[in-house]
Order: structure tokens, then C-alpha cells, then sequence
């Protein structure tokens, strides 16, 4: 990373207590890398921070956030976005889906809205190289009488159904669907015989029981979505059912369902096991085990959180296994973290884990921005605040959090492939202030200057390549980036950002 001019601000702060930042770590049993996380607050960067809270590269963001964000293997960031349109909000609303390169460059943007649909909460790459998203549409009341819902349980103008559709990349604003299912297309119903989809209901656990759950518009709420390439099949979550359903992707059936048997009438109340959960995945290595974030909103005995791991029940011939119309087995989960249930370590809503190459796991408790690391013993090591409020406001050191919500989190290897040839070095802590701009001496691929009246750089280029850079202001804020690209040797006069002071050069 190459350097026009510089800014050297050195700030001493004695804080009572660290409320935000890194507030705990132990390096020995810590997994070393870079943990991604984006912060739920309109126009705020996303970070990749060290162990230490430093950051060592970010993105910025011009739109709503759309909940996820991920870094692929290429180096790109994969991000959600929401659009400012009413149709179809509500919490994990999106629409817009971008592919980042490193330093900041929207390689591919694609816009999946409209009136009666829009993407939400989650995605997912596939090794295709496309990308699964989850989708709201909206249907009629009438359409929804037809289809046997029962008319005291539509209390809202609409019933919204969840499709999962996978998009292949076909220009860098353009995507093909070249795959979907539907839960519209998957219904049951039992109460008129004259209507579609009449069935016994627990005969048909493929199917949703379309007066299931909760009485509003959005009744499934799906907030998660991941595929499994060794039995081609998709895994979603359904916040508002307390289920993850599993889908095959060569059948368009769902092949096996866990966490509230009462929504396909195989239980009892006493057998529900997930309350509002989130971020289910496979555990990695393991196509047979799913990990949970169980938010615990209604959970008996009080609210709790916790990270459970099921067995799925996979017979000899590859079938999920279920005896009669008992519910899928397991019958309970095991609890990965925390050692023990208590308000202590609660997310109400949003939040997630996921497990580390040491066996740790990394976890998120979304409403109030805190990640916490578990060790397998289920020992605490290590436990981050997001420092970026509302409007995406940095909070100062000392100062209650609030309103710092995460949606989840990724915690990379040191050697994922992302980071091959990329500089990472620590730029400062978040909670800091201004990150630290260093001085690099090699400056001979380049002279530049900035006319700060008229926001334009000029820079006189004697080596070519690609220049790209960050501005930043007087108090070394980011006010986004300068994206030249490929450039042979010459002089060049560019726009810069208002109030542009120092520049910083961004290497792919």
C-alpha cells in the first residue's frame, strides 16, 4: 500500500472501562485470523478486524444494509443491500446483491424487487460460482383463501410465501434464475376438502401446513439459507415456524424438517426445540451435523441463547430417517456454548455462530453487537463490541452501547485464500478514532498533488498499473474512493471527493 501525503494524529485517552472494541482476549486458545463483520446502521463500512480489534481492510457502503455480507475465496466481498422503496419492508428486507473486489470496485450488482417480491436477510455462493437468495413473494388474500388458509388467520392484506432461487451471474448488473423452489408450490391444508392441497397433515411432512404458525403477512420469515454440494440439497431457516427445513435440490422436495414438530401435527408443544433461531449450517466437515444459534425468544424456563448441534438422522440408503408420523429424529440437541442457559447471553432476534478450524466457536449476539469465542470446553477467549452506532456513528470508549446491531459474523483463516498477496497490515481500532495513515517511502511509481479548492488530484504516473486509492479528510475520516483502474505512464487530473486532504493507495 503506496502513500500521496500522510496524517499523523496521536491521541492519549485514559477510558474507566472498555465498553466497546476488543474487551477480552486470550491469544493462547484464541483462533487466530480475521473476523468480517457489517454493522446494521445505513451507509456503514464493513471491517475485517484482527484478534486484536485492528482493522485491516474495509468497505465502504453507500446503501441500506440487507443484513449478510461474506468474503469469497477470490477476495471479493459478497454483500446484501436495501433500496429505498416501501414494498415489501420489514426486518431483513434487501433487494440488491453486490459482489465487491478488494479495494472497493462493485464488480457485479443485481437487483431482485419489486412489488410483489424481494430478496432478504441472507445468501449463499455455490461452487458454480452462483449465488442463492432467499425471497419474499407476496400473494393475494384471495389467493391465499384458494389455497385453504383459514380466513381468521389472515389478519394482514397479504400472504407472503418463500421462494429460494439461484442466480448465475450474467453481466455485471444482469443475473439468470436458472433454479427455484417455492413454498407456495409445497402446501397442505386439512380443513376443505374442496380446496388444493387437502391432505392428512402428518402423513406429508414434505409439506407446509399453510395454517401453521402465526397469523401475520410474513408467518414463515426464513433468515438463513446453505447448500450442502455432497448431497446437493439446501438448508434454510424459519424464524417464524421455529424450523430448519432441508430441500432437495434434484427433487424440489423438502426432505427433512427439525426444531417444532407441531407445524406438521407429529408433536406436542413440549417437544419444540428451537425458539426464533438463526444462521443454521452445516457443521464444516461434517455433511451429517447441523449447528443452530438458538436465540431462545420464549424459550421455557426464560430467555436464552445457545449454539446447538443436531445429528441428522441419515439412513443407509441416504433417506432422512422418521418412524411412522413420530417427528424427525433427533429428539434433542446437543449444546455447544455456553457452558450453561442464562439471560447473560441472550440475542433476542438477528445473531449467529459458526465453528473454527481448532473447534471454537465464534459467536454473535446481534441486538447488542457482541461477538463472543468459545473454546470446545465451552470456555470463554475472546469477546469483541461493535463500536458503530446509529448512522453509523463510532461510540466512544467509556460509553454504553446502543443500537450497534450485527447481523452475524465470519471469522477467516490466516491463509483462506482471499488473502493471498494482499497486505494486511493493522490500520487501527474502530473505537480509536481515525484509522492511522502510515508513511511508505516508495513513492517512485508515481508524484501527485491535490488542489483542495477544487477537489482534483493530479498524479504523474511513471510506472503503469492499476491506482486506486481511499480519500480520507483532515481528521483521516473515509470519504470513499478514487478508482482510476489501469493506467499507463502520464499525467492525469481526477475528481476527488469534497474535503479530500490525503489520499491512500489501494493495491489489489
Amino acid at each position: 500500500m503506496r502513500y500521496i501525503l500522510v496524517l499523523l494524529i496521536s491521541v492519549n485517552v485514559l477510558f474507566a472501562q472498555r465498553t466497546v472494541g476488543l474487551i477480552s482476549s486470550d491469544p493462547s486458545a484464541s483462533f487466530d485470523g480475521y473476523t468480517l463483520f457489517a454493522p446494521i446502521s445505513p451507509n456503514s463500512n464493513t471491517y475485517l478486524i484482527d484478534n486484536d480489534g485492528q482493522v485491516v481492510n474495509f468497505w465502504k457502503n453507500t446503501m441500506a444494509p440487507g443484513q449478510a455480507v461474506m468474503l469469497l475465496e477470490d477476495g471479493s466481498l459478497l454483500r446484501t443491500g436495501s433500496p429505498a422503496v416501501q414494498a415489501m419492508g420489514g426486518g431483513g428486507a434487501g433487494g440488491i446483491i453486490e459482489k465487491v473486489a478488494w479495494n472497493g470496485t462493485v464488480a457485479w450488482k443485481y437487483d431482485h424487487y419489486g412489488a410483489t417480491y424481494r430478496s432478504h436477510h441472507d445468501v449463499e455462493i455455490l461452487p458454480n460460482g452462483n449465488i442463492l437468495l432467499l425471497v419474499w413473494e407476496s400473494h393475494t388474500v384471495a389467493e391465499a383463501l384458494a389455497a385453504g388458509r383459514l380466513q381468521s388467520r389472515l389478519v394482514e392484506n397479504a400472504l407472503w410465501s418463500e421462494r429460494v432461487i439461484e442466480v448465475k451471474p450474467t453481466g455485471p448488473t444482469s443475473g439468470t434464475v436458472v433454479w427455484s423452489w417455492n413454498s407456495w408450490d409445497n402446501l397442505i391444508q386439512d380443513v376443505d376438502p374442496n380446496k388444493p392441497n387437502y391432505g392428512v397433515v402428518n402423513e406429508n411432512p414434505d409439506r407446509i401446513d399453510i395454517n401453521a404458525g402465526g397469523n401475520r403477512s410474513d408467518w414463515l420469515h426464513a433468515n438463513s439459507v446453505r447448500y450442502n454440494p455432497e448431497r446437493d440439497e439446501v438448508m434454510i431457516s424459519i424464524h417464524n415456524l421455529h424450523e430448519v427445513w432441508i430441500i432437495s435440490r434434484k427433487s424440489g422436495k423438502m426432505v427433512y424438517r427439525w426444531g417444532n414438530p407441531q407445524n406438521y401435527k407429529s408433536g406436542a408443544v413440549a417437544q419444540q426445540r428451537l425458539w426464533g433461531q438463526h444462521d443454521a449450517r452445516w457443521v464444516p466437515g461434517n455433511w451429517n451435523s447441523v449447528m443452530i444459534f438458538n436465540n431462545g425468544n420464549g424459550r421455557p424456563g426464560g430467555n436464552a441463547s445457545s449454539v446447538d448441534v443436531i445429528e441428522l438422522p441419515v439412513n443407509t440408503d441416504g433417506k432422512y430417517r422418521r418412524a411412522g408420523t413420530a417427528p424427525y429424529e433427533p429428539a434433542q440437541s446437543s449444546m455447544l456454548c455456553p457452558d450453561a442457559l442464562s439471560s447473560k447471553y441472550y440475542g433476542q432476534n438477528i445473531s449467529g455462530a459458526t465453528m473454527l478450524p481448532n473447534g471454537n466457536t465464534l459467536t454473535c449476539l446481534g441486538p447488542s453487537g457482541t461477538f463472543v469465542e468459545f473454546t470446545s470446553d465451552k470456555r470463554e477467549v475472546w469477546r469483541y463490541v461493535n463500536p458503530v452506532g446509529q448512522n453509523n456513528m463510532i461510540i466512544q470508549q467509556g460509553t454504553v452501547p446502543r443500537n450497534n446491531m450485527v447481523f452475524k459474523i465470519y471469522r477467516y483463516p490466516k491463509d483462506y485464500p482471499a488473502f493471498a498477496g494482499k497486505k494486511l497490515t493493522p490500520r487501527g481500532r474502530i473505537e480509536d478514532g481515525p484509522l492511522h495513515v502510515r508513511e511508505d517511502a516508495s513513492n517512485s511509481a508515481y508524484r501527485a498533488s491535490i488542489d483542495i479548492a477544487k477537489s482534483l488530484l493530479t498524479i504523474t504516473i511513471e510506472q503503469a498499473g492499476q491506482y486506486n486509492f481511499v480519500a480520507y479528510d483532515l481528521l483521516g475520516r473515509d470519504l470513499g474512493y478514487v478508482n482510476m483502474g489501469e493506467c499507463s505512464a502520464g499525467t492525469y487530473v481526477r475528481d476527488i471527493p469534497m474535503g479530500t486532504f490525503f489520499l491512500v493507495r489501494q493495491e489489489r
